[in-house]
């Protein structure tokens, strides 16, 4: 990196390089445009998403599903770490090239803070290099959120998702605080892969934003995978030993222990701004901490916008990329694009069946006024998709609301084999007005799961009347 004196003036600064930022840096670079794209590691080209989210925790899920009861638990976790390392360096790797190939683009590895409103200085080490852009984009993306229990923090036990899916040792007894979806995904996944796992959830039950007859059918799943799922418990503090930790938390008024040896903090995550200088800048933020946007994800000032969890927007690496084609029509569009353009986006939890969602609940559409008919049936019901026979995974459950009146499908949950695919069908005839009727008369492969929506369409029960 250059001397502090030797500083960049380029058309767009990136700052991160997540999916929304490197698609944007890709685009303009293209174009023409000199582009800087800032990362401040090299084990973090790509994002969040390639490195130490989606793409690894999916592909462990995905070996965690495939191991035999016979196979040695600790050997195959190792395996499957090690082949998922070199997954995400292989990746890693081309998703530098992508941008390294460009010639107007130069990735700049540094960490980076606002001294002005167009000026960032990149700091590796005791190299400093300024830069300073007409557009700047920031996508620095999220950071796990350790709550304020005493003794947490400073355990040596403790571990984030990130640091545990790079570990190569199996934890034994394995404590997930956290029954959100990351705190599911691990516990499923982490069980299958043998160890012995408990969730602690604060709330009164595990999805809480679901249907009780869809929770209940996770719930049954997730129990019937040997998981400990303790909802109502308020951990009051953690205490290391020599080989564990002991977790105290307080359930129904009683005091309670937990001993594990590994604990997952799954709290959320927060928006990564510590150290962005943004105050220098101008740039306001929220009350939670995330930069303040407005629908064209501009930040208070117009020439910086903020893409992906950094904006305190939904966390998903599809909505990132969504970001980047509002600020990509912001700059080279109409400039028509906005945040309010977005119905019916889909969302997949990956237990084992994966849980996938789009739209309205049951109770959020009664709530909203609809009058409502249901169309649901058990996976293990449905004659008409032989696919998870042909799979051996028949648990889980399909369920559609749709409106009685206009017959239009205003949301679903698909606890089922292939869901994370299925649901973006639903998501698409949500979208573009298809009926329930349509979805259900459709032609579908065979044997596929999405000809299940034949079957289960046809269950629509009659309309209620609203009291």
């Amino acid at each position: 990196m250059n001397e502090l004196s030797n500083g960049l003036n380029v058309d767009v600064l990136v700052i991160g390089f997540g999916k929304g930022g490197k698609t944007l840096a890709a685009t303009l670079g293209r174009l023409g445009r000199r582009v800087v794209m800032v990362e401040q590691s090299d084990r973090m080209y790509g994002g969040t998403c390639i490195n130490i989210g989606c793409v690894p925790t999916k592909a462990l899920v995905r070996h965690a599903e495939s191991r035999r009861r016979d196979d040695s638990s600790q050997e195959w976790y190792r395996q499957a770490v090690g082949s998922v390392e070199r997954l995400t360096t292989l990746l890693r790797g081309k998703n530098f090239l992508m941008l390294d190939t460009i010639d107007a683009v130069t990735v700049v590895t540094g960490r980076a803070r606002f001294v002005d409103p167009k000026t960032v200085e990149v700091s590796a080490g005791a190299d400093r290099l300024t830069i300073t852009a007409e557009t700047i984009v920031v996508n620095t993306g999220s950071e796990p959120v350790i709550p304020d229990i005493p003794g947490l923090a400073a355990s040596r036990y403790a571990t984030t998702s990130t640091d545990l899916i790079s570990t190569t040792e199996l934890p034994r007894r394995l404590a997930v605080l956290g029954g959100g979806y990351l705190g599911i995904e691990f516990a499923a996944m982490y069980r299958r892969f043998g160890a012995e796992v408990t969730v602690l959830e604060v709330s009164p039950r595990i999805l809480r934003r679901e249907d009780d007859d869809v929770a209940a059918a996770a719930v049954g799943i997730l129990e019937g995978e040997g998981i400990t799922l303790v909802t109502g418990a308020r951990v009051t503090e953690v205490r290391d030993g020599d080989d564990g930790a002991t977790i105290a938390y307080e359930k129904d008024g009683a005091r309670h222990t937990l001993e594990a040896d590994t604990i997952l903090v799954a709290a959320g995550r927060s928006p990564a701004t510590r150290g962005l200088g943004l105050e220098a800048a101008g740039i306001r933020t929220t009350e939670r901490g995330a930069i303040e946007v407005d629908e064209h994800l501009r930040t208070s000032q117009p020439h910086v916008f903020a893409v992906g969890d950094v904006n305190g927007g939904p966390q998903f690496t599809y909505i990132s990329l969504d970001d980047s084609r509002i600020v990509a029509d912001q700059l080279i569009g109409t400039g028509a694009r906005s945040t309010a353009d977005r119905r019916a986006v889909p969302h997949t939890l990956f237990m084992t069946p994966p849980l996938s969602t789009v739209g309205l609940t049951e109770r959020q559409a009664r709530h909203q006024g609809h009058q409502v008919k249901i169309a649901t049936k058990p996976i293990v019901e449905i004659a008409a998709m032989p696919r998870a026979r042909i799979v051996e995974e028949t648990r889980g459950l399909m369920k559609f609301v749709i409106d009685a009146g206009t017959d239009r499908i205003l949301g679903a949950a698909l606890l089922s084999v292939d869901s994370q695919e299925l649901v973006n069908t639903v998501a698409l005839a949500i979208r573009h007005g298809v009926t329930a009727g349509e979805l259900r008369d459709a032609i579908y492969t065979h044997p596929s799961s999405t000809e299940g929506f034949n079957e289960v369409l046809a269950t629509a029960s009659a309309p209620d009347v609203l009291l």
